[in-house]
Protein backbone atom coordinates (compact mmCIF):
# COMPACT_ATOMS: atom_id res chain seq x y z
CA UNK A 1 0.00 0.00 0.00
CA UNK A 2 1.42 3.50 -1.16
CA UNK A 3 1.39 6.28 1.54
CA UNK A 4 -1.31 8.15 -0.18
CA UNK A 5 -3.91 5.11 0.53
CA UNK A 6 -3.34 4.24 4.00
CA UNK A 7 -3.83 8.44 4.63
CA UNK A 8 -6.88 8.19 2.51
CA UNK A 9 -8.78 4.86 4.01
CA UNK A 10 -7.60 6.18 7.49
CA UNK A 11 -9.03 9.52 7.26
CA UNK A 12 -12.66 8.04 5.57
CA UNK A 13 -13.00 5.17 8.10
CA UNK A 14 -11.98 8.23 10.91
CA UNK A 15 -14.85 10.57 9.45
CA UNK A 16 -17.29 7.81 8.02
CA UNK A 17 -17.53 5.66 11.19
CA UNK A 18 -19.81 8.19 13.48
CA UNK A 19 -21.30 10.09 10.98
CA UNK A 20 -24.23 8.28 9.41
CA UNK A 21 -22.99 7.99 5.78
CA UNK A 22 -22.06 4.26 6.12
CA UNK A 23 -18.02 3.89 6.90
CA UNK A 24 -18.29 0.11 5.70
CA UNK A 25 -19.27 1.32 2.06
CA UNK A 26 -17.05 4.08 1.98
CA UNK A 27 -14.34 2.13 2.31
CA UNK A 28 -15.59 -0.71 -0.29
CA UNK A 29 -15.91 2.17 -2.29
CA UNK A 30 -12.09 4.14 -1.98
CA UNK A 31 -10.63 0.95 -3.85
CA UNK A 32 -13.25 0.45 -6.40
CA UNK A 33 -13.18 4.19 -7.43
CA UNK A 34 -9.54 4.47 -7.57
CA UNK A 35 -8.32 1.59 -8.74
CA UNK A 36 -6.05 0.44 -5.88
CA UNK A 37 -5.82 -2.88 -4.64
CA UNK A 38 -8.12 -3.71 -2.15
CA UNK A 39 -6.55 -2.90 1.23
CA UNK A 40 -7.09 -6.01 2.81
CA UNK A 41 -9.11 -7.09 6.01
CA UNK A 42 -5.89 -6.53 8.45
CA UNK A 43 -5.89 -2.72 7.49
CA UNK A 44 -9.60 -2.76 8.34
CA UNK A 45 -8.96 -3.73 11.46
CA UNK A 46 -6.36 -1.82 12.33
CA UNK A 47 -8.08 1.38 11.40
CA UNK A 48 -11.16 0.54 12.81
CA UNK A 49 -8.85 -0.28 16.38
CA UNK A 50 -8.14 3.29 15.72
CA UNK A 51 -12.04 4.71 15.76
CA UNK A 52 -12.63 2.00 18.45
CA UNK A 53 -9.80 3.92 20.57
CA UNK A 54 -11.40 7.38 19.45
CA UNK A 55 -14.62 6.81 20.73
CA UNK A 56 -13.70 5.52 24.40
CA UNK A 57 -11.73 8.21 24.78
CA UNK A 58 -14.10 10.64 23.70
CA UNK A 59 -16.89 9.38 26.32
CA UNK A 60 -14.08 7.88 29.23
CA UNK A 61 -16.22 9.18 31.35
CA UNK A 62 -18.98 7.06 30.94
CA UNK A 63 -16.74 4.05 29.86
CA UNK A 64 -15.47 4.28 33.15
CA UNK A 65 -18.57 4.32 35.28
CA UNK A 66 -19.69 1.84 33.37
CA UNK A 67 -16.35 -0.41 33.32
CA UNK A 68 -16.47 0.18 37.41
CA UNK A 69 -20.41 -0.64 36.92
CA UNK A 70 -19.25 -4.27 35.94
CA UNK A 71 -16.45 -4.52 38.23
CA UNK A 72 -18.49 -4.49 41.11
CA UNK A 73 -21.37 -6.53 39.53
CA UNK A 74 -18.73 -9.59 38.98
CA UNK A 75 -17.26 -9.12 42.25
CA UNK A 76 -20.35 -9.24 44.12
CA UNK A 77 -20.48 -5.44 45.10
CA UNK A 78 -23.68 -3.71 45.95
CA UNK A 79 -22.42 -0.58 46.01
CA UNK A 80 -22.89 0.66 42.65
CA UNK A 81 -24.46 3.69 40.74
CA UNK A 82 -27.96 2.42 39.45
CA UNK A 83 -27.71 4.61 36.29
CA UNK A 84 -24.78 3.62 34.88
CA UNK A 85 -25.28 -0.34 35.83
CA UNK A 86 -28.32 0.02 33.94
CA UNK A 87 -27.04 1.72 30.93
CA UNK A 88 -24.07 -0.78 30.82
CA UNK A 89 -26.87 -3.92 30.55
CA UNK A 90 -28.64 -1.88 27.65
CA UNK A 91 -24.90 -1.61 25.54
CA UNK A 92 -24.21 -5.17 26.47
CA UNK A 93 -27.64 -6.46 25.47
CA UNK A 94 -28.31 -4.26 22.30
CA UNK A 95 -24.76 -5.46 20.57
CA UNK A 96 -26.13 -9.46 21.12
CA UNK A 97 -28.49 -8.92 17.47
CA UNK A 98 -24.92 -7.96 15.42
CA UNK A 99 -22.85 -10.39 17.19
CA UNK A 100 -25.37 -13.10 15.76
CA UNK A 101 -26.49 -12.18 12.63
CA UNK A 102 -23.33 -10.94 11.97
CA UNK A 103 -21.09 -13.82 12.36
CA UNK A 104 -23.38 -16.17 10.75
CA UNK A 105 -23.61 -13.40 7.18
CA UNK A 106 -19.54 -13.85 7.65
CA UNK A 107 -19.80 -17.96 7.45
CA UNK A 108 -22.31 -18.22 4.74
CA UNK A 109 -20.27 -15.58 2.75
CA UNK A 110 -22.64 -12.52 2.55
CA UNK A 111 -20.72 -10.26 3.66
CA UNK A 112 -18.67 -10.60 0.60
CA UNK A 113 -21.37 -10.94 -1.46
CA UNK A 114 -23.14 -7.88 -0.54
CA UNK A 115 -19.52 -5.30 -1.05
CA UNK A 116 -21.37 -3.91 -4.74
CA UNK A 117 -21.48 -0.59 -5.45
CA UNK A 118 -24.89 -1.16 -6.67
CA UNK A 119 -25.95 -2.34 -3.17
CA UNK A 120 -24.37 0.61 -1.53
CA UNK A 121 -26.06 2.48 -3.92
CA UNK A 122 -29.25 1.92 -2.97
CA UNK A 123 -28.74 1.56 0.50
CA UNK A 124 -27.34 5.01 0.59
CA UNK A 125 -30.34 6.53 -0.56
CA UNK A 126 -33.16 4.26 0.71
CA UNK A 127 -31.76 4.42 4.53
CA UNK A 128 -31.08 8.02 4.06
CA UNK A 129 -34.31 8.97 3.26
CA UNK A 130 -35.41 6.98 6.29
CA UNK A 131 -33.25 8.70 8.53
CA UNK A 132 -34.53 12.40 7.09
CA UNK A 133 -38.80 11.02 7.15
CA UNK A 134 -37.99 9.86 11.23
CA UNK A 135 -35.57 12.94 12.08
CA UNK A 136 -38.04 15.09 10.89
CA UNK A 137 -41.01 13.81 12.40
CA UNK A 138 -40.46 11.98 15.56
CA UNK A 139 -41.05 14.10 18.41
CA UNK A 140 -38.45 13.96 21.39
CA UNK A 141 -40.43 12.10 24.35
CA UNK A 142 -37.32 10.10 26.14
CA UNK A 143 -34.20 11.41 27.28
CA UNK A 144 -31.46 8.49 27.74
CA UNK A 145 -32.12 7.45 31.24
CA UNK A 146 -35.54 6.04 30.15
CA UNK A 147 -33.80 3.58 27.53
CA UNK A 148 -35.62 0.27 28.73
CA UNK A 149 -34.93 -3.37 27.17
CA UNK A 150 -37.33 -2.83 24.67
CA UNK A 151 -36.05 0.38 23.07
CA UNK A 152 -32.56 -1.61 23.26
CA UNK A 153 -33.87 -4.53 21.65
CA UNK A 154 -35.20 -2.70 18.52
CA UNK A 155 -31.82 -0.58 18.07
CA UNK A 156 -29.86 -3.45 18.50
CA UNK A 157 -32.10 -5.38 15.79
CA UNK A 158 -31.78 -2.18 13.77
CA UNK A 159 -28.24 -2.23 13.96
CA UNK A 160 -27.99 -5.87 11.83
CA UNK A 161 -29.12 -4.21 8.92
CA UNK A 162 -25.45 -2.43 9.17
CA UNK A 163 -24.11 -5.56 7.60
CA UNK A 164 -25.62 -4.78 4.47
CA UNK A 165 -22.71 -2.12 3.38
CA UNK A 166 -23.97 1.34 2.29
CA UNK A 167 -26.97 1.35 5.25
CA UNK A 168 -24.53 2.84 8.06
CA UNK A 169 -24.20 1.59 11.44
CA UNK A 170 -24.59 4.80 13.00
CA UNK A 171 -27.08 5.89 10.25
CA UNK A 172 -29.43 3.08 11.39
CA UNK A 173 -29.17 3.04 15.25
CA UNK A 174 -29.98 6.68 15.69
CA UNK A 175 -32.96 6.29 13.67
CA UNK A 176 -34.06 3.78 15.37
CA UNK A 177 -32.97 6.03 18.69
CA UNK A 178 -34.90 8.80 16.96
CA UNK A 179 -38.12 6.87 16.01
CA UNK A 180 -38.66 5.86 19.62
CA UNK A 181 -38.74 9.35 20.61
CA UNK A 182 -34.93 10.06 21.90
CA UNK A 183 -33.60 13.32 21.12
CA UNK A 184 -30.91 13.73 18.04
CA UNK A 185 -27.49 14.37 20.68
CA UNK A 186 -29.19 11.12 22.79
CA UNK A 187 -29.46 8.90 19.78
CA UNK A 188 -26.46 10.06 18.54
CA UNK A 189 -24.61 9.04 22.29
CA UNK A 190 -26.51 5.62 22.54
CA UNK A 191 -25.26 4.66 19.00
CA UNK A 192 -21.48 5.73 19.50
CA UNK A 193 -21.53 3.75 23.22
CA UNK A 194 -23.16 0.86 21.03
CA UNK A 195 -19.90 1.08 18.23
CA UNK A 196 -17.42 0.19 21.44
CA UNK A 197 -18.76 -3.58 21.62
CA UNK A 198 -19.65 -4.04 18.10
CA UNK A 199 -16.26 -3.12 16.54
CA UNK A 200 -14.64 -5.08 19.54
CA UNK A 201 -16.39 -7.87 18.83
CA UNK A 202 -16.09 -7.45 14.76
CA UNK A 203 -12.12 -6.93 15.17
CA UNK A 204 -11.81 -9.93 17.34
CA UNK A 205 -13.85 -11.68 14.93
CA UNK A 206 -11.46 -10.61 12.07
CA UNK A 207 -8.55 -11.19 13.64
CA UNK A 208 -9.60 -14.59 14.71
CA UNK A 209 -10.14 -15.51 10.89
CA UNK A 210 -6.72 -13.70 9.63
CA UNK A 211 -4.97 -15.84 12.78
CA UNK A 212 -6.09 -19.35 11.73
CA UNK A 213 -4.67 -18.58 8.08
CA UNK A 214 -1.75 -16.99 9.17
CA UNK A 215 -2.25 -13.48 7.93
CA UNK A 216 -2.64 -11.45 11.31
CA UNK A 217 0.62 -9.44 10.64
CA UNK A 218 0.92 -5.60 12.20
CA UNK A 219 2.89 -3.21 10.35
CA UNK A 220 4.04 0.65 10.23
CA UNK A 221 1.60 0.64 7.80
CA UNK A 222 -1.53 -0.87 10.50
CA UNK A 223 -0.35 1.47 13.07
CA UNK A 224 -0.17 4.36 10.52
CA UNK A 225 -3.53 3.39 9.67
CA UNK A 226 -5.05 3.07 12.87
CA UNK A 227 -3.61 6.45 14.26
CA UNK A 228 -4.84 8.73 11.43
CA UNK A 229 -8.09 6.81 11.82
CA UNK A 230 -8.28 7.66 15.90
CA UNK A 231 -7.33 11.15 14.85
CA UNK A 232 -9.99 11.90 12.35
CA UNK A 233 -12.50 10.23 14.72
CA UNK A 234 -12.05 11.98 17.83
CA UNK A 235 -12.77 14.88 15.61
CA UNK A 236 -15.75 13.72 13.67
CA UNK A 237 -17.15 12.63 17.23
CA UNK A 238 -16.94 16.15 18.62
CA UNK A 239 -18.48 18.03 15.38
CA UNK A 240 -21.02 15.65 14.87
CA UNK A 241 -22.40 16.11 18.45
CA UNK A 242 -22.14 19.86 18.65
CA UNK A 243 -23.90 20.00 15.32
CA UNK A 244 -26.62 18.09 16.47
CA UNK A 245 -27.28 20.10 19.60
CA UNK A 246 -28.38 23.28 17.29
CA UNK A 247 -29.38 21.38 13.89
CA UNK A 248 -30.54 18.42 11.84
CA UNK A 249 -29.36 15.47 10.24
CA UNK A 250 -30.45 16.64 6.43
CA UNK A 251 -26.98 17.32 5.26
CA UNK A 252 -26.30 13.43 6.15
CA UNK A 253 -29.54 12.61 4.33
CA UNK A 254 -28.37 15.06 1.22
CA UNK A 255 -24.96 13.83 1.04
CA UNK A 256 -25.97 9.72 1.18
CA UNK A 257 -29.11 11.04 -1.57
CA UNK A 258 -26.59 12.70 -3.93
CA UNK A 259 -23.75 9.54 -3.15
CA UNK A 260 -26.56 6.84 -4.10
CA UNK A 261 -27.49 8.56 -7.04
CA UNK A 262 -23.87 9.17 -8.80
CA UNK A 263 -23.20 5.30 -8.00
CA UNK A 264 -26.29 3.95 -9.55
CA UNK A 265 -25.40 6.48 -12.65
CA UNK A 266 -21.79 5.02 -12.56
CA UNK A 267 -23.10 1.34 -12.14
CA UNK A 268 -26.32 1.29 -14.65
CA UNK A 269 -24.26 3.88 -17.43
Amino acid sequence: MTLLQIIVLAIVQGITEFLPISSSGHLILVPELTNWPDQGIMMDVGVHVGTLGAVILYFRNDVGRMALSFLKLISFNKSYDKTDRHLMWMIILSTIPIVIFGAAASSLGLTDAWRTIEIIGWTSIIFGILLYVVDTKCDVKLDLSKICFGHTMIIGFAQVLAIIPGTSRSGITMTAARSLGFSRTDAARFSMLMSIPTILAAAILQVSDLTETGNATIGSDLLLGAALSFTAALIAIAGLLKWLERSSMTPFVIYRVLLGIGLLVYVYA
